[in-house]
């Protein structure tokens, strides 16, 4: 299971987190900047989720020490809503950035990409039924021969062989993909699903590789 750790002194915000996520991370809650440090001079985390506003070292003090020493992915939460300080805080080592309030499956989306750039590649090549993915060489074969697809939509497979029970639904898929905030009746992802099935259906006329779960959205086909 990932280690998250959250540095952040609004009570409610831990509880919710802390809750929601018991099932799938280790949460471990900090409310300070300084317990936060040293929280991660002792233990090693995958991911960070850290409030800006915090008693004592500030959040932008935190990000500051941790990048001396670490690269681990640093979400910023935080209810400034100020583009100058967007950019100042990604140009610092930030990996991404959340404004308050902000939805839980937004920040689910966020954590899930960060965790998934980052892995460490224990399976080199995935696979599923014939086809075939390199996530070394970003490459991906059906019966041998070579797909051809866009960078976003080798993501898109990737993400699915990764996760092979989990379904997506149009929202996940973009926030996860293009990290960034789904608009309803974006097209983009659709666009990137009919071509990818059209692509695998000319090297694989007989299978089918991604399932449409009616009014919630797809996910890896079953094996046979």
């Amino acid at each position: 299971m990932k280690r998250l750790l959250l540095i952040e002194d609004d009570e409610n915000i831990c509880q919710l987190i802390s809750h929601l996520f018991k099932e799938k991370y280790d949460v471990t809650v900090k409310n300070s900047g300084t317990e936060g440090l040293l929280a991660i001079s002792q233990n090693t985390y995958d991911l960070v989720l850290l409030d800006l506003m915090l008693p004592g070292i500030t959040g932008e003090s935190v990000l500051q020490t941790v990048r001396k020493t670490s690269d681990v992915p640093i979400i910023i939460l935080t209810a400034i809503d100020n583009k100058e300080k967007t950019v100042e805080l990604l140009r610092n080592g930030a990996n991404d950035y959340l404004t308050k309030p902000f939805h839980i499956e937004e920040l689910e989306a966020r954590i899930e990409i960060h965790l998934l750039q980052t892995r460490v590649k224990e399976v080199q090549t995935l696979v599923h039924k014939k086809l075939s993915l390199d996530t070394e060489l970003l490459e991906a074969t059906v019966q041998g021969e070579r797909l051809t697809i866009s960078n976003k939509e080798f993501q898109v497979l990737e993400l699915l062989l990764r996760h092979p029970n989990k379904i997506y639904s149009k929202a996940n898929l973009y926030e996860t993909i293009w990290q960034d905030a789904y608009i309803g009746g974006e097209n983009t992802i659709n666009v990137h699903i009919s071509s990818l099935r059209k692509k695998l259906k000319e090297l694989d006329p007989e299978e089918e590789y991604i399932e449409t779960i009616w009014g919630t959205g797809i996910r890896l086909s079953k094996e046979a």
